[in-house]
């Protein structure tokens, strides 16, 4: 398949198609390891190195740029099988203001792996979104390793949301650590629906380091079918006015099994930290309430979860 029915192709399944008509998009479409189709603006530099067995991308939003429309990047592979590796450095500079919608489109997996291994740099009084938007197939024949180190400097703003909630997980293996510097803020929120025999695996950790700096991680899962779930989330402190909280919320369903760490840590008199983590079974009330509506005990459940999950 050539590179305009690889870029057609994954725009379709991620409903991106309307970005080619907007030129005040910047996008990025990678299937396994090549660029098909990019389109950047003034101030944001991408620099692509394509190997045979993995592919990296350094990016550089530079100093006082402030890109208004989200960045589209794509990143898939449309065959049944095979291996994409990624090495992905982002370095948002002092100033800048952008945000990344990154979409993973895996439609056809049967035995898939994506790994992406990062490092993220958000530099002083910069602010930086992220949304990793997957989308999977009905066979559970992914396997998804997102892991990366994130450095917010003095007064950076870091917000990141990892979503899955449409197809089959797969396995996913998340491994975020982050470490925030005076004034900083991290917010990192997932949200994942497990089915059959899919294995889920969340670690999301922040250091706050620095004075007043400022960090939330929360969590959402739903686990129906026999899909196993762990969520291991960590908040240190150990400066001076530092502030966090840890919310995990997991659902379970069927022969579902899920196990939520919240773990706070505080090292300095002056700093505060909080975490809540709930698990149970569907709310019988609310799938009553559905199911008396017309909606079958499944469709209620679906929605339910979508519920928890929006």
């Amino acid at each position: 398949m050539d590179n305009t029915k690889l870029t057609k192709e994954l725009s379709r399944i991620t409903e991106t198609d309307d970005i080619f008509k907007q030129p005040d998009i910047a996008h990025i479409f990678i299937h396994h390891h090549k660029v098909v189709q990019s389109h950047l603006l003034p101030g944001l530099k991408v620099d692509v190195k394509e190997f045979e067995d993995h592919i990296e991308v350094n990016t550089i939003v530079e100093k006082d740029t402030k890109i208004e429309k989200p960045v589209h990047m794509c990143f898939g592979m449309i065959p049944e099988n095979g291996i994409q590796k990624m090495v992905i450095n982002t370095d948002i500079r002092e100033n800048a203001s952008v945000s990344f919608l990154a979409h993973c489109a895996f439609p056809n997996a049967v035995d898939v792996q994506h790994i992406m291994n990062g490092t993220i740099k958000v530099g002083k009084n910069a602010r930086f979104r992220y949304f990793e938007k997957h989308v999977h197939g009905s066979h559970g024949g992914v396997k998804v390793y997102p892991h990366a180190k994130i450095h917010l400097l003095e007064k950076a703003h870091f917000y990141s949301e990892f979503e899955l909630i449409k197809g089959r997980a797969g396995l996913i293996d998340i491994n975020y650590e982050a470490t925030c510097e005076t004034d900083s803020v991290l917010e990192m929120v997932t949200r994942i629906s497990g089915k059959g025999e899919d294995l889920i695996n969340i670690k999301e950790i922040g250091h706050l380091v620095g004075e007043r700096s400022r960090g939330f991680l929360s969590s959402r899962v739903a686990a129906t079918g026999n899909t196993r779930a762990e969520v291991y989330n960590k908040l240190t402190a150990s400066a001076a006015y530092a502030r966090g909280h840890v919310d995990c919320t997991e659902i379970i369903k069927d022969n579902g099994v899920v196990s939520a760490i919240p773990i706070v840590e505080v090292n300095n008199p002056k700093a505060h930290i909080t975490h809540e983590a709930a698990l149970g079974s569907v709310d019988s009330k609310q799938l009553q309430t559905l199911m008396a509506r017309g909606l079958s005990e499944d469709k209620a459940t679906d929605l339910i979860i979508q519920g928890l999950l929006s």
